[in-house]
Protein backbone atom coordinates (compact mmCIF):
# COMPACT_ATOMS: atom_id res chain seq x y z
CA UNK A 1 0.00 0.00 0.00
CA UNK A 2 1.34 3.19 -0.65
CA UNK A 3 -0.48 6.41 0.25
CA UNK A 4 0.00 8.64 -3.32
CA UNK A 5 -0.19 5.46 -5.30
CA UNK A 6 -1.92 2.53 -4.28
CA UNK A 7 -5.19 0.04 -6.47
CA UNK A 8 -8.22 -0.52 -5.50
CA UNK A 9 -8.54 -3.83 -4.03
CA UNK A 10 -11.94 -5.64 -4.29
CA UNK A 11 -11.30 -9.01 -3.20
CA UNK A 12 -12.68 -10.97 -0.33
CA UNK A 13 -10.99 -13.92 1.40
CA UNK A 14 -12.26 -17.52 1.00
CA UNK A 15 -12.39 -20.80 2.84
CA UNK A 16 -10.07 -22.44 0.22
CA UNK A 17 -6.76 -23.85 1.62
CA UNK A 18 -3.51 -25.49 0.90
CA UNK A 19 -1.32 -27.10 3.53
CA UNK A 20 2.33 -25.70 2.90
CA UNK A 21 5.11 -27.57 3.35
CA UNK A 22 7.39 -27.87 6.15
CA UNK A 23 10.24 -25.52 5.73
CA UNK A 24 13.86 -26.35 6.49
CA UNK A 25 15.85 -25.45 8.58
CA UNK A 26 18.77 -22.53 8.82
CA UNK A 27 21.69 -22.54 7.09
CA UNK A 28 24.71 -20.97 8.03
CA UNK A 29 24.55 -17.33 7.09
CA UNK A 30 25.56 -13.78 7.78
CA UNK A 31 23.90 -11.62 9.94
CA UNK A 32 20.24 -12.62 10.22
CA UNK A 33 19.35 -16.14 9.93
CA UNK A 34 15.92 -18.25 10.23
CA UNK A 35 15.16 -20.92 12.37
CA UNK A 36 11.41 -22.26 11.84
CA UNK A 37 9.02 -19.47 12.32
CA UNK A 38 12.18 -17.67 14.15
CA UNK A 39 14.11 -14.87 12.78
CA UNK A 40 17.28 -14.67 14.48
CA UNK A 41 19.92 -11.77 14.74
CA UNK A 42 23.55 -12.06 14.19
CA UNK A 43 24.00 -13.49 17.91
CA UNK A 44 21.71 -16.45 17.38
CA UNK A 45 19.07 -14.45 19.61
CA UNK A 46 15.56 -14.02 18.11
CA UNK A 47 13.98 -10.75 16.47
CA UNK A 48 10.80 -9.38 16.84
CA UNK A 49 10.37 -6.68 14.77
CA UNK A 50 8.45 -4.19 16.03
CA UNK A 51 8.42 -0.69 13.92
CA UNK A 52 7.41 1.56 11.14
CA UNK A 53 7.40 2.37 7.55
CA UNK A 54 9.22 5.51 6.47
CA UNK A 55 9.11 7.04 2.73
CA UNK A 56 12.80 7.94 2.51
CA UNK A 57 12.93 8.32 -1.32
CA UNK A 58 10.40 10.81 -1.10
CA UNK A 59 10.90 12.55 1.69
CA UNK A 60 14.89 11.84 1.84
CA UNK A 61 15.47 15.40 3.65
CA UNK A 62 13.64 14.37 7.28
CA UNK A 63 15.38 10.70 7.40
CA UNK A 64 17.72 11.45 9.77
CA UNK A 65 15.36 13.27 12.38
CA UNK A 66 12.49 10.43 11.66
CA UNK A 67 14.65 7.55 12.39
CA UNK A 68 15.41 9.05 15.75
CA UNK A 69 12.15 9.49 16.81
CA UNK A 70 10.97 6.41 15.70
CA UNK A 71 13.32 5.23 18.26
CA UNK A 72 12.90 7.31 20.86
CA UNK A 73 9.24 6.15 20.17
CA UNK A 74 10.53 2.49 20.81
CA UNK A 75 10.55 0.75 17.80
CA UNK A 76 13.77 -1.49 17.00
CA UNK A 77 13.56 -1.70 13.16
CA UNK A 78 12.39 0.68 10.16
CA UNK A 79 11.52 -0.44 6.71
CA UNK A 80 12.67 1.95 4.55
CA UNK A 81 11.51 3.12 1.29
CA UNK A 82 13.97 3.09 -1.86
CA UNK A 83 13.33 3.84 -5.52
CA UNK A 84 14.97 1.56 -8.30
CA UNK A 85 14.83 4.53 -11.06
CA UNK A 86 11.95 3.22 -13.01
CA UNK A 87 9.18 5.42 -11.11
CA UNK A 88 11.05 7.68 -9.13
CA UNK A 89 14.66 9.15 -9.24
CA UNK A 90 16.98 6.21 -8.58
CA UNK A 91 18.84 5.87 -4.44
CA UNK A 92 22.19 5.98 -5.33
CA UNK A 93 24.96 3.94 -3.41
CA UNK A 94 26.20 6.63 -1.06
CA UNK A 95 22.02 7.61 -0.40
CA UNK A 96 22.01 4.30 0.86
CA UNK A 97 24.78 4.13 2.70
CA UNK A 98 23.83 7.49 4.70
CA UNK A 99 20.30 5.67 5.56
CA UNK A 100 22.11 2.77 6.96
CA UNK A 101 24.07 4.49 9.00
CA UNK A 102 21.34 6.25 10.32
CA UNK A 103 19.46 3.20 11.18
CA UNK A 104 22.75 2.16 12.96
CA UNK A 105 23.15 5.38 14.86
CA UNK A 106 19.81 4.81 16.24
CA UNK A 107 19.89 1.39 16.82
CA UNK A 108 17.27 0.53 14.27
CA UNK A 109 17.26 -2.55 11.92
CA UNK A 110 16.96 -1.79 8.99
CA UNK A 111 14.62 -3.48 6.03
CA UNK A 112 15.61 -2.01 2.76
CA UNK A 113 12.52 -1.99 -0.09
CA UNK A 114 12.21 -1.43 -3.79
CA UNK A 115 9.39 0.63 -4.40
CA UNK A 116 8.94 0.91 -7.88
CA UNK A 117 7.81 -2.70 -8.61
CA UNK A 118 4.48 -1.71 -6.37
CA UNK A 119 1.21 -2.83 -8.24
CA UNK A 120 3.00 -4.36 -11.07
CA UNK A 121 0.60 -5.88 -14.14
CA UNK A 122 -1.99 -3.37 -12.64
CA UNK A 123 0.23 -0.09 -12.30
CA UNK A 124 2.29 2.08 -15.15
CA UNK A 125 5.44 1.85 -15.32
CA UNK A 126 5.90 -0.13 -12.55
CA UNK A 127 9.25 -2.16 -11.44
CA UNK A 128 9.73 -5.68 -12.58
CA UNK A 129 11.36 -7.78 -9.61
CA UNK A 130 14.34 -8.51 -11.91
CA UNK A 131 14.48 -4.84 -12.11
CA UNK A 132 14.42 -4.66 -8.70
CA UNK A 133 17.11 -7.52 -8.41
CA UNK A 134 19.43 -5.27 -10.73
CA UNK A 135 19.01 -2.36 -8.72
CA UNK A 136 20.50 -4.49 -5.43
CA UNK A 137 23.30 -5.55 -7.26
CA UNK A 138 24.05 -1.63 -8.75
CA UNK A 139 24.04 -0.60 -5.21
CA UNK A 140 25.61 -4.04 -3.52
CA UNK A 141 29.01 -2.16 -2.53
CA UNK A 142 26.68 -0.05 0.16
CA UNK A 143 25.24 -3.31 1.10
CA UNK A 144 28.26 -5.48 1.52
CA UNK A 145 29.62 -6.39 5.09
CA UNK A 146 26.13 -5.13 6.82
CA UNK A 147 24.38 -8.39 7.05
CA UNK A 148 23.55 -7.91 10.48
CA UNK A 149 22.16 -4.81 10.71
CA UNK A 150 20.02 -4.80 6.86
CA UNK A 151 17.37 -7.06 6.25
CA UNK A 152 16.45 -6.92 1.91
CA UNK A 153 13.25 -6.47 0.95
CA UNK A 154 13.58 -7.63 -3.06
CA UNK A 155 10.42 -5.42 -4.30
CA UNK A 156 7.19 -3.38 -2.37
CA UNK A 157 3.90 -5.27 -3.41
CA UNK A 158 5.40 -6.88 -6.67
CA UNK A 159 2.18 -7.70 -8.52
CA UNK A 160 -1.29 -6.02 -8.47
CA UNK A 161 -4.54 -7.99 -8.84
CA UNK A 162 -5.46 -10.25 -11.61
CA UNK A 163 -4.11 -12.72 -14.19
CA UNK A 164 -0.49 -11.00 -13.66
CA UNK A 165 0.17 -12.22 -10.50
CA UNK A 166 0.59 -15.49 -11.50
CA UNK A 167 4.12 -14.55 -11.80
CA UNK A 168 4.72 -13.90 -8.66
CA UNK A 169 6.15 -17.37 -7.52
CA UNK A 170 8.92 -18.32 -10.40
CA UNK A 171 9.64 -14.29 -10.47
CA UNK A 172 10.78 -14.54 -6.84
CA UNK A 173 12.26 -17.75 -6.92
CA UNK A 174 14.41 -16.35 -9.76
CA UNK A 175 15.02 -12.91 -8.05
CA UNK A 176 16.25 -15.25 -4.38
CA UNK A 177 18.37 -16.97 -6.86
CA UNK A 178 20.27 -14.42 -8.70
CA UNK A 179 20.43 -12.53 -5.47
CA UNK A 180 22.46 -15.55 -3.87
CA UNK A 181 24.51 -15.51 -7.29
CA UNK A 182 25.89 -12.46 -7.05
CA UNK A 183 26.86 -12.96 -3.53
CA UNK A 184 24.56 -11.57 -1.34
CA UNK A 185 24.38 -13.53 2.26
CA UNK A 186 21.55 -10.87 3.68
CA UNK A 187 18.73 -11.86 5.00
CA UNK A 188 15.82 -11.94 2.12
CA UNK A 189 11.98 -10.47 3.04
CA UNK A 190 9.93 -10.80 -0.19
CA UNK A 191 6.00 -9.16 -0.45
CA UNK A 192 3.43 -10.69 -1.66
CA UNK A 193 1.47 -10.01 -4.86
CA UNK A 194 -2.30 -8.53 -5.12
CA UNK A 195 -0.88 -5.39 -4.02
CA UNK A 196 0.61 -7.35 -0.52
CA UNK A 197 -2.45 -8.63 0.37
CA UNK A 198 -2.32 -12.36 -1.27
CA UNK A 199 -6.30 -12.71 -1.58
CA UNK A 200 -5.39 -15.10 -4.23
CA UNK A 201 -3.44 -17.10 -2.08
CA UNK A 202 -0.27 -17.36 -4.23
CA UNK A 203 2.66 -16.62 -2.30
CA UNK A 204 0.54 -18.98 0.73
CA UNK A 205 0.50 -21.45 -1.38
CA UNK A 206 3.91 -21.62 -3.06
CA UNK A 207 5.56 -20.37 0.16
CA UNK A 208 7.05 -23.55 1.01
CA UNK A 209 9.04 -23.76 -2.80
CA UNK A 210 10.12 -20.21 -2.53
CA UNK A 211 11.32 -20.70 0.48
CA UNK A 212 13.32 -23.95 -1.02
CA UNK A 213 14.70 -21.62 -3.77
CA UNK A 214 16.91 -20.27 -1.57
CA UNK A 215 20.27 -22.27 -1.16
CA UNK A 216 20.87 -20.30 2.31
CA UNK A 217 17.45 -21.45 3.59
CA UNK A 218 17.03 -17.71 5.03
CA UNK A 219 13.75 -16.08 3.50
CA UNK A 220 11.34 -14.21 4.75
CA UNK A 221 7.48 -13.94 4.66
CA UNK A 222 6.00 -10.36 4.34
CA UNK A 223 1.98 -9.97 4.00
CA UNK A 224 0.15 -6.36 3.82
CA UNK A 225 -2.77 -6.29 5.97
CA UNK A 226 -5.33 -3.61 5.09
CA UNK A 227 -8.94 -3.97 3.91
CA UNK A 228 -8.59 -7.80 3.17
CA UNK A 229 -7.91 -8.43 6.25
CA UNK A 230 -10.93 -6.72 8.22
CA UNK A 231 -12.05 -9.88 9.69
CA UNK A 232 -9.74 -12.10 12.88
CA UNK A 233 -10.68 -15.29 10.90
CA UNK A 234 -8.71 -14.42 8.41
CA UNK A 235 -6.12 -12.78 10.07
CA UNK A 236 -5.61 -15.71 12.42
CA UNK A 237 -6.14 -17.96 9.23
CA UNK A 238 -3.41 -17.02 7.23
CA UNK A 239 -1.06 -16.02 9.88
CA UNK A 240 -1.21 -19.83 11.39
CA UNK A 241 -0.55 -21.28 8.21
CA UNK A 242 2.51 -20.09 7.82
CA UNK A 243 3.08 -21.28 11.71
CA UNK A 244 2.00 -24.07 11.13
CA UNK A 245 4.02 -25.07 8.42
CA UNK A 246 6.94 -24.03 10.10
CA UNK A 247 7.67 -20.94 7.70
CA UNK A 248 8.98 -17.57 8.87
CA UNK A 249 6.23 -14.20 8.14
CA UNK A 250 6.32 -11.04 9.48
CA UNK A 251 3.32 -8.03 8.73
CA UNK A 252 5.61 -6.11 6.51
CA UNK A 253 2.22 -3.25 6.44
CA UNK A 254 -0.20 -2.71 8.03
CA UNK A 255 -2.87 0.50 9.06
CA UNK A 256 -6.03 1.00 11.24
CA UNK A 257 -8.00 1.40 8.44
CA UNK A 258 -8.28 2.00 4.52
CA UNK A 259 -10.60 3.12 1.58
CA UNK A 260 -10.61 -0.66 0.59
CA UNK A 261 -11.82 -1.37 3.96
CA UNK A 262 -11.53 -1.72 7.47
CA UNK A 263 -8.11 -3.93 8.87
CA UNK A 264 -8.91 -5.94 11.96
CA UNK A 265 -5.90 -3.84 13.45
CA UNK A 266 -6.70 -4.73 17.04
CA UNK A 267 -6.34 -8.79 15.79
CA UNK A 268 -2.88 -7.76 13.71
CA UNK A 269 -1.58 -7.29 16.43
CA UNK A 270 -2.89 -9.43 19.54
CA UNK A 271 -2.21 -12.18 16.88
CA UNK A 272 1.39 -11.18 16.02
CA UNK A 273 2.18 -10.86 20.20
CA UNK A 274 0.96 -14.08 21.02
CA UNK A 275 2.65 -16.07 17.72
CA UNK A 276 6.04 -14.03 17.91
CA UNK A 277 5.59 -12.37 14.47
CA UNK A 278 6.91 -9.36 13.71
CA UNK A 279 5.10 -6.29 12.72
CA UNK A 280 5.73 -2.94 10.67
CA UNK A 281 3.04 -0.19 10.64
CA UNK A 282 2.53 2.02 7.88
CA UNK A 283 3.59 4.59 7.84
CA UNK A 284 5.70 7.13 9.78
CA UNK A 285 4.62 10.53 7.97
CA UNK A 286 4.05 11.94 4.45
CA UNK A 287 0.97 10.33 3.15
CA UNK A 288 -1.44 11.84 0.42
CA UNK A 289 -4.01 10.76 -2.06
CA UNK A 290 -6.80 10.70 0.31
CA UNK A 291 -5.26 8.47 2.78
CA UNK A 292 -3.39 10.78 5.07
CA UNK A 293 -5.21 9.18 8.07
CA UNK A 294 -2.07 6.81 7.96
CA UNK A 295 0.23 9.09 9.06
CA UNK A 296 1.54 8.10 12.70
CA UNK A 297 2.66 11.73 13.60
CA UNK A 298 1.40 15.31 11.85
CA UNK A 299 4.19 16.64 9.55
CA UNK A 300 6.74 14.34 10.40
CA UNK A 301 6.93 16.15 13.75
CA UNK A 302 6.73 13.03 16.59
CA UNK A 303 5.38 15.29 19.17
CA UNK A 304 2.34 15.53 16.60
CA UNK A 305 1.25 11.31 17.39
CA UNK A 306 -1.93 10.76 15.30
CA UNK A 307 -4.67 8.54 17.11
CA UNK A 308 -3.35 5.72 14.76
CA UNK A 309 0.61 6.62 16.00
CA UNK A 310 -0.93 6.35 19.64
CA UNK A 311 -2.53 3.31 18.70
CA UNK A 312 0.60 1.66 17.56
CA UNK A 313 3.60 2.86 19.48
CA UNK A 314 1.30 3.58 22.83
CA UNK A 315 -1.38 0.76 22.73
CA UNK A 316 -1.91 -3.01 24.15
CA UNK A 317 0.73 -5.03 21.97
CA UNK A 318 2.16 -2.17 20.76
CA UNK A 319 5.59 -0.90 20.04
CA UNK A 320 6.69 0.64 23.49
CA UNK A 321 5.00 -2.38 25.23
CA UNK A 322 6.78 -5.57 22.93
CA UNK A 323 9.78 -4.11 21.07
CA UNK A 324 13.38 -4.84 22.57
CA UNK A 325 16.28 -3.91 21.07
CA UNK A 326 18.81 -6.53 18.39
CA UNK A 327 21.03 -8.27 20.60
CA UNK A 328 23.76 -6.54 17.94
CA UNK A 329 23.20 -3.26 19.64
CA UNK A 330 23.66 -4.72 23.46
CA UNK A 331 20.31 -5.55 23.43
CA UNK A 332 19.10 -8.68 24.71
CA UNK A 333 16.60 -10.03 22.00
CA UNK A 334 12.73 -10.63 22.01
CA UNK A 335 10.67 -12.10 24.49
CA UNK A 336 9.02 -14.75 24.18
CA UNK A 337 5.35 -14.80 22.37
CA UNK A 338 2.41 -14.18 24.56
CA UNK A 339 4.04 -10.60 25.67
CA UNK A 340 6.71 -9.41 27.87
CA UNK A 341 6.43 -10.81 31.78
CA UNK A 342 6.92 -8.34 34.16
CA UNK A 343 6.76 -8.63 38.38
CA UNK A 344 6.60 -4.89 38.14
CA UNK A 345 3.76 -2.79 37.64
CA UNK A 346 4.63 0.71 35.36
CA UNK A 347 4.94 4.13 38.14
CA UNK A 348 1.68 5.86 38.51
CA UNK A 349 2.69 9.05 36.92
CA UNK A 350 2.93 11.91 39.55
CA UNK A 351 0.05 14.00 37.72
CA UNK A 352 0.07 16.39 35.36
CA UNK A 353 3.26 18.51 34.98
CA UNK A 354 3.91 21.84 36.37
CA UNK A 355 4.12 24.82 33.91
CA UNK A 356 8.00 24.88 32.19
CA UNK A 357 8.55 21.62 34.38
CA UNK A 358 8.26 17.76 33.68
CA UNK A 359 7.18 14.25 34.84
CA UNK A 360 8.97 11.43 34.41
CA UNK A 361 7.28 7.64 34.43
CA UNK A 362 8.91 4.73 35.22
CA UNK A 363 7.68 1.23 33.37
CA UNK A 364 9.44 -1.98 33.60
CA UNK A 365 8.54 -3.33 29.96
CA UNK A 366 10.13 -7.15 30.50
CA UNK A 367 11.42 -9.51 32.72
CA UNK A 368 13.77 -12.41 32.68
CA UNK A 369 16.26 -13.89 35.39
CA UNK A 370 18.99 -11.42 36.04
CA UNK A 371 17.44 -8.81 34.18
CA UNK A 372 14.83 -6.53 32.53
CA UNK A 373 14.04 -3.76 30.47
CA UNK A 374 12.41 -0.72 31.33
CA UNK A 375 10.99 3.07 29.50
CA UNK A 376 11.03 5.98 31.48
CA UNK A 377 8.46 8.35 29.36
CA UNK A 378 9.17 12.06 29.96
CA UNK A 379 6.34 14.65 29.87
CA UNK A 380 6.22 18.40 29.29
CA UNK A 381 4.12 20.63 31.67
CA UNK A 382 1.48 23.37 30.39
CA UNK A 383 4.72 24.81 28.78
CA UNK A 384 7.52 24.18 26.40
CA UNK A 385 10.72 22.88 27.66
CA UNK A 386 14.19 22.85 26.11
CA UNK A 387 15.74 19.91 27.75
CA UNK A 388 14.79 17.37 30.61
CA UNK A 389 17.35 15.53 33.59
CA UNK A 390 15.35 12.57 35.13
CA UNK A 391 16.90 11.09 38.61
CA UNK A 392 16.42 8.27 40.54
CA UNK A 393 18.00 5.97 43.06
CA UNK A 394 17.90 2.47 42.71
CA UNK A 395 16.24 0.49 45.68
CA UNK A 396 17.52 -3.44 45.19
CA UNK A 397 21.31 -2.48 43.81
CA UNK A 398 19.93 -2.58 39.93
CA UNK A 399 22.81 -2.04 37.42
CA UNK A 400 22.48 -0.48 34.02
CA UNK A 401 23.48 -2.85 30.80
CA UNK A 402 22.38 -0.81 28.36
CA UNK A 403 20.56 2.14 27.70
CA UNK A 404 19.15 4.57 24.53
CA UNK A 405 18.04 7.76 23.62
CA UNK A 406 19.17 9.74 27.20
CA UNK A 407 22.94 9.89 28.03
CA UNK A 408 22.70 7.95 31.35
CA UNK A 409 25.32 8.15 34.54
CA UNK A 410 25.59 6.21 37.18
CA UNK A 411 26.81 6.83 41.07
CA UNK A 412 26.64 4.30 43.24
CA UNK A 413 23.41 3.69 43.63
CA UNK A 414 22.11 6.94 42.15
CA UNK A 415 20.98 7.93 38.25
CA UNK A 416 21.24 10.85 36.50
CA UNK A 417 20.04 10.46 32.63
CA UNK A 418 19.46 13.76 30.46
CA UNK A 419 17.76 14.01 27.10
CA UNK A 420 19.82 13.49 23.84
CA UNK A 421 20.24 16.02 21.10
CA UNK A 422 16.90 15.41 19.39
CA UNK A 423 14.58 14.66 22.56
CA UNK A 424 15.14 17.59 24.77
CA UNK A 425 12.69 19.87 23.17
CA UNK A 426 9.17 19.13 23.74
CA UNK A 427 6.22 21.52 23.30
CA UNK A 428 3.58 21.60 25.85
CA UNK A 429 2.51 18.38 26.95
CA UNK A 430 4.50 16.74 24.50
CA UNK A 431 6.16 13.27 25.41
CA UNK A 432 9.90 11.69 25.20
CA UNK A 433 10.75 8.29 25.71
CA UNK A 434 14.17 6.61 26.56
CA UNK A 435 15.05 2.97 27.35
CA UNK A 436 17.10 0.86 29.11
CA UNK A 437 18.31 -3.05 29.95
CA UNK A 438 19.77 -3.54 33.14
CA UNK A 439 20.63 -6.18 35.89
CA UNK A 440 18.22 -7.30 39.10
CA UNK A 441 18.77 -9.62 41.87
CA UNK A 442 15.70 -11.23 43.31
CA UNK A 443 13.98 -8.18 44.38
CA UNK A 444 13.38 -5.44 41.45
CA UNK A 445 11.41 -2.69 42.99
CA UNK A 446 10.40 0.19 41.23
CA UNK A 447 12.60 3.51 41.87
CA UNK A 448 10.77 6.79 42.73
CA UNK A 449 11.74 8.86 39.62
CA UNK A 450 12.35 13.17 39.55
CA UNK A 451 11.91 15.17 36.72
CA UNK A 452 13.93 18.64 36.05
CA UNK A 453 13.06 20.59 33.16
CA UNK A 454 15.55 22.96 31.46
Amino acid sequence: MKAKWWGGLVAVLTAAAAVLTLAQPAQAAAGFTVSGTRILDANGNTFLMRGVNHAHTWYAGQTNTSLAAIKALGANTVRVVLASGQRWTKNESADVTNVINQCKANRLICVLEVHDTTGYGEQAGAATLAQAVDYWISIKSALTGQENYVILNIGNEPYGNGAAAAGWTADTRSAISRLRAAGFQHQIMVDAPNWGQDWQFIMRDNAASVFAADPQRNTVFSIHMYGVFDTAAEINDYLGRFQSAGLPIVVGEFGHDHSDGNPDEETILATSQRLGIGYLGWSWSGNGGGVEYLDMVTNFNPAQLTSWGQRLFNGANGIKATSREASVFGGTGSPSPGGPSSSNPPSPSTGNPPAGGCTATYAVTNSWTGGFQGTVTVKAGTSAITGWTVTWTWPDGQRFTNSWNATVSSSGETVTARNAPYNGRLAAGAEAAWGFTASRGTTNTNPAVTCAAA
